[in-house]
């Protein structure tokens, strides 16, 4: 898939690879800058996602926005947000393999578009379709792993921490791990040139 941006939209726009298209409102593309350093992955869209076709919008958004400012960092400023899947999965189930699969060339593409510096896969799901792994969270916390070439983070998912508020100071760790990263990074290529 070589499609820039206006064709990959309209791509995932008028995809019907998977089931998950029969029951959509609108597919959930992602958003933000097109060139940004940080790219934030989700599992799916949720109710108020599949209304509105942006990611991150319902209490999981709000509480996604304040991790970002938490790290000076905002929506749409060098950040963009994506999901492994583009449409909803019904009743928020996580996606299943083959839905997973059916996304994965877009969001591929996507990555390929953007080349961020680092991913930050929120949650299991994310984790590990772009992993490849069935290893839990928390065994994957506070760890570089390697997404094709672009360091990859994983955190919990803004959906869990509303239900498990013990775990914040854990997603507060990975996010303070995910700015030290993109320092190293950024000083990597600040060295190489």
């Amino acid at each position: 898939m070589r499609m820039e941006w206006p064709g990959l939209k309209e791509a995932v726009a008028s995809c019907t690879s998977c089931p998950l298209h029969a029951k959509r409102n609108k597919t959930v593309f992602g958003v933000g800058d097109e060139n940004a350093d940080w790219l934030f992955v989700g599992e799916g869209p949720g109710a108020d996602e599949d209304a509105q076709g942006e990611p991150f919008v319902g209490q999981a958004g709000k509480l996604l926005d304040s991790m970002l400012a938490a790290i000076k960092l905002q929506r749409g400023t060098n950040v963009y947000i994506a999901n492994v899947v583009k449409c909803r999965p019904p009743g928020n189930r996580n996606p299943e393999p083959g839905e997973a699969l059916a996304c994965e060339p877009y969001l591929d593409r996507q990555i390929d578009l953007l080349r961020p510096r680092l991913i930050v896969a929120l949650g299991k799901v994310a984790a590990a379709n772009l992993l490849a792994t069935d290893a839990s969270v928390a065994s994957m916390r506070g760890k570089v792993h390697d997404y094709r070439g672009t360091p990859l983070i994983v955190t919990y998912h803004p959906a869990y921490l509303l239900r498990s508020l013990t775990d914040k100071a854990k997603a507060w760790a990975d996010l303070c791990f995910a700015v030290r990263t993109m320092g190293d990074l950024k000083r990597e290529t600040d060295a190489a040139t």
